[in-house]
């Protein structure tokens, strides 16, 4: 949805707190929702403006500059679950991240160095318990098909 813009939101202010009309006056008289007059006035007490502020929630991670941290924890214990390497993660630096995160930033991880092929040339189903040296990238890069992770000896 489409902010609303601040001329109308500084008639809207304006009209509350000058023309001392009721929150429910006021949108009455603008036909916006008596919640938004509430936002706009409270956002103009606090803020001291009324720019509309950016949608949704800034999106963080702690996995997005640990790449190293990650590397580490997938070298140390390869046969590690998602769940099993985010409490190592956790337990190294002190910061928590889900199943999701830890699978995203293991895929990432993955894929900017692995290819994933089988000694055989076939499919992974029927190549999945052999692991493979893979030159591209970096020498010495291991590629398990079964698990999908990538670690370096």
């Amino acid at each position: 949805m489409k902010a609303y813009s601040l001329d109308l939101r500084e008639k809207i202010v304006a009209a509350h707190q000058e023309h001392h009309h009721s929150i429910r006056t006021v949108a009455n008289i603008f036909a916006v929702s008596k919640s938004l007059v509430q936002k706009l006035v409270k956002q103009q007490r606090l803020d001291g403006n009324l720019q509309p502020k950016q949608p949704g929630k800034p999106r963080v991670s702690y996995l997005t500059n640990a790449e190293a941290e990650l590397r580490e924890l997938v070298a140390e214990h390869p046969d590690a679950t998602l769940v099993e390497l985010c409490e190592f993660f956790a337990d190294k630096t002190g910061n928590w991240v889900g199943r999701s995160a830890t699978a995203s930033a293991s895929q990432t991880l993955l894929t900017s160095g692995c290819a994933w092929r089988g000694r055989s040339g076939k499919s992974r189903s029927q190549d999945s318990k052999h692991i493979s040296v893979i030159h591209r990238g970096s020498p010495g890069l291991l590629a398990n098909t079964t698990t999908k992770r990538c670690f370096t000896f």
